[in-house]
């Protein structure tokens, strides 16, 4: 068995995931418009993915492991604000340009662009495509054979796509064991609930149908998350996370809200949530 995450380390990954998620809160209310709701379900992971898994320069070029550096995709680039925040927290930029979130001429724009922020793989907001491009990806690194991991972080509803199931396949003909995929499984989507919309089913028998090797884990669990990566780090096949979690974690307003996908809150609802996340 991998090893596990010390409680100290637990201890210390708590702390962040509660900063990020006041930053997240924060910087939408700033901006008056943002995605809340999917950006919080998804901290928990990126916090474990950064702080624990990944290869990343925030240097960028100027590190001689630039090209060594594993490849992240936000796919559901709605939830940038917690690709940012995250990104502050391990160097990218000053935590003080989170605030500029969403404003005219900002390099944080509403969904990553690669070409306002460097750290940003490629631009993403057009769901249903992250994982196709993380498959180009995860070739070129073997064609190069450059040892890094491409991880695609996507949202459930982005799944209804039917390119994501192209992607799927390509990925299992090519063995493309250096890729892995992380679908953030909170069950809603902007309309409402993913199964009332277009029923997922087993998300984990559809992708292992395809050819892929599969794990579900609870997305809000450290050691769950942290064991579920490195296994996928030595997969022999491209490898699925389906995480379960929930929109809008951590505030009790929010949590399991389809209405906090694309809202921002008001001064009131702010304190609210800011009294929570302690």
């Amino acid at each position: 068995m991998l090893n596990q995450i010390s409680e100290t380390e637990i201890g210390e990954l708590k702390k962040v995931s509660t900063k990020i998620r006041r930053e997240i809160l924060l910087m939408i209310h700033k901006a008056k418009s943002g995605h809340p709701g999917g950006s919080l379900s998804c901290v928990d992971i990126l916090n474990v993915l950064f702080n624990k898994c990944m290869k990343f320069c925030p240097d960028g070029k100027n590190n001689k492991q630039y090209d060594l550096r594993d490849r992240f995709i936000l796919s559901k680039g709605h939830a940038s604000a917690a690709l940012y925040a995250i990104m502050a927290h391990c160097g990218y930029f000053k935590e003080e340009e989170l605030m500029t979130f969403r404003a005219l001429g900002s390099r944080l724009q509403g969904h990553p662009s690669s070409k306002m922020l460097d750290g940003i793989e490629v631009s993403t907001g057009s769901l249903g495509q992250g994982l196709s491009i993380g498959c180009g990806m995860a070739l070129g690194l073997k064609l190069d054979k450059i040892n890094s991991k491409v991880y695609v972080y996507m949202g459930d509803g982005e799944l209804e796509e039917g390119s994501v199931w192209e992607a799927v396949m390509n990925a299992a003909h090519h063995k493309l064991n250096n890729l892995i995929a992380i679908v953030d499984r909170n069950r809603l989507q902007i309309d409402g609930s993913t199964e009332n919309i277009k029923s997922l089913g087993n998300i984990t028998d559809k992708f292992s149908a395809f050819g892929w090797n599969t794990t579900e884990i609870d997305g809000h669990d450290f050691n769950q998350i942290y064991s579920a990566v490195e296994n996928a780090k030595i997969s022999d096949k491209p490898f699925a996370i389906i995480a379960n979690t929930i929109k809008g974690k951590g505030v009790s307003f929010m949590e399991n809200n389809a209405g906090w996908h694309g809202k921002a809150p008001n001064d009131e609802q702010l304190n609210e949530a800011l009294k929570e996340l302690v």
